[in-house]
């Protein structure tokens, strides 16, 4: 793959990456995210001619972008879960890229 064709494979799951965050489409994001991995790993592998660090930089810019929307819908679940009296009690990495544990929440009965 030359480093043409991952970039836009990159622009390509950014842009999918997006649409699935907006749509709050778990599957289509999930395979985006895998398909932004695998264009990473190529781009890292091919080491990019100076030429396409603004490219580059662009896309970065919207991997971020990406970054604080999946942040705001993580929050949007975190608040619903605890209003409806649930919480993950998964561990999850907070905003600043530390472990964050999320309290148990309770039970007010099953179905």
């Amino acid at each position: 793959m030359s480093p043409e064709q991952a970039l836009t494979a990159l622009d390509k799951a950014l842009d999918s990456e997006r649409s699935a965050l907006i749509t709050s489409d778990a599957e289509t994001l999930m395979e985006a995210n895998q398909a932004k991995l695998a264009a990473l790993r190529q781009l890292e592998a091919l080491q990019p001619e100076p030429q396409w660090h603004d490219q580059i930089r662009r896309l970065m810019d919207r991997n971020r972008a990406n970054g604080v929307l999946l942040a705001r819908r993580q929050r949007e679940v975190r608040w619903a879960l605890r209003h409806l009296g649930r919480s993950d009690n998964q561990a999850s990495y907070s905003a600043d890229g530390k472990v964050a544990y999320a309290t148990h929440g309770r039970s007010f009965g099953s179905v």
